[in-house]
C-alpha cells in the first residue's frame, strides 16, 4: 500500500497543497524532490516536467480564495506574468540540454538559497491600493517586465513555480504588501509552470498519471491549508522559519547526493 506510486503521489501532492495554500508559495520547491525520493520518478528531467505541471494546476486551485478576498492586482501580475512565460520557455529549454544530475545538482543548491532567504521573508506594511495606471505605467513596466522575464526564467530552468522568487520580486517591483503579493504570485506561478510543463510534455517528459494523482493531493492539501490558515491568523512566521529549514536540509541532502553522483 505505501509502495503505490498513485497513493505516494496523493500524499506528496498533498503537503505541497498544505504549504501553498498556508503560507502562500514555497512548495513548489518540494514537488520535484518529492517525485524523485518519494514517488519514485527515475528522470530528473520528467520529476521537473511532472512537478511544473503539477504546481501550475495545484497554484490555479489555490488562486480563487486569494481572488475571492481580493488580495488579487491582476493589472500587474498580468505583464509580470507574460514577460516571465517568455523566461520560463528560454529557461526550460535550456534545462533539458543539460545532464539530469548535472540540473538535480543546482536545484538543490538553489533550495539552500531560498531556503535562507525565507528566514528573511516578513510582512510589510507596503502599498495596498497599488494599481498600474496610464499615469505609472512607465514606471511600473520598466520593473514588472525585466524582474518578471527574470524570474521566470529560473522558473523555468528549474522546473519549480518559485512563489518564492515572485513575492519578492512582486513586492520589489510594486512595493505591494507580502499578503498581496502572496496572493498575487499565485498567478504567475500558475503561467509559469503551464509553460514549463508544456515545454517539457513535447518531449515527452511528463508523466501524466502521476502527474493527476499529485493535483489530486494538491487539492485536498489546499483545502487544509486554507482552514489552517484561518485559524492560524497571522501567526505564520513559525511556519516559515520550520519550512526554510526543512527546504535548506532537503536541498543539502541533493546536493550531497549529487556530488556523489557527479564524481562517481
Amino acid at each position: 500500500m505505501f509502495t503505490d506510486p498513485n497513493l505516494l503521489s496523493i500524499l506528496s501532492g498533498s503537503i505541497v497543497g498544505f504549504i501553498l495554500a498556508l503560507v502562500g508559495g514555497g512548495g513548489s520547491i518540494l514537488a520535484v524532490p518529492l517525485l524523485i525520493y518519494v514517488v519514485g520518478v527515475s528522470s530528473p528531467h520528467q520529476a521537473l516536467g511532472t512537478a511544473a505541471l503539477a504546481v501550475s494546476l495545484t497554484a490555479l486551485i489555490n488562486l480563487i480564495p486569494h481572488w475571492r478576498a481580493g488580495f488579487v492586482k491582476w493589472r500587474c501580475v498580468m505583464f509580470f506574468a507574460i514577460s516571465g512565460v517568455f523566461g520560463a520557455f528560454v529557461g526550460s529549454s535550456i534545462a533539458k540540454t543539460i545532464d539530469g544530475q548535472q540540473l538535480l545538482f543546482l536545484f538543490g543548491l538553489l533550495m539552500i538559497v531560498i531556503g535562507i532567504s525565507m528566514f528573511f521573508r516578513q510582512a510589510s506594511s507596503g502599498n495596498r491600493d497599488v494599481l498600474l495606471t496610464k499615469e505609472n505605467a512607465k514606471h511600473l513596466l520598466l520593473r514588472l517586465v525585466p524582474i518578471g522575464f527574470g524570474v521566470g526564467l529560473l522558473s523555468g530552468f528549474f522546473g519549480i513555480g518559485g512563489g518564492f522568487l515572485i513575492v519578492p520580486a512582486l513586492m520589489l517591483a510594486t512595493g505591494m504588501p507580502l499578503r498581496y503579493a502572496m496572493g498575487t504570485s499565485l498567478v504567475a506561478v500558475a503561467a509559469f509552470g503551464a509553460t514549463t510543463a508544456t515545454n517539457y510534455a513535447v518531449s515527452g517528459l511528463v508523466d501524466w498519471g502521476i502527474a493527476g494523482f499529485f493535483i489530486f493531493g494538491g487539492l485536498l492539501g489546499g483545502l487544509v491549508g486554507i482552514g489552517a490558515g484561518k485559524l492560524l491568523g497571522k501567526s505564520t512566521n513559525g511556519l516559515n522559519y520550520i519550512f526554510s529549514a526543512i527546504v535548506i536540509s532537503v536541498g543539502a541532502w541533493i546536493v550531497f547526493q549529487g556530488i556523489g553522483n557527479l564524481l562517481a
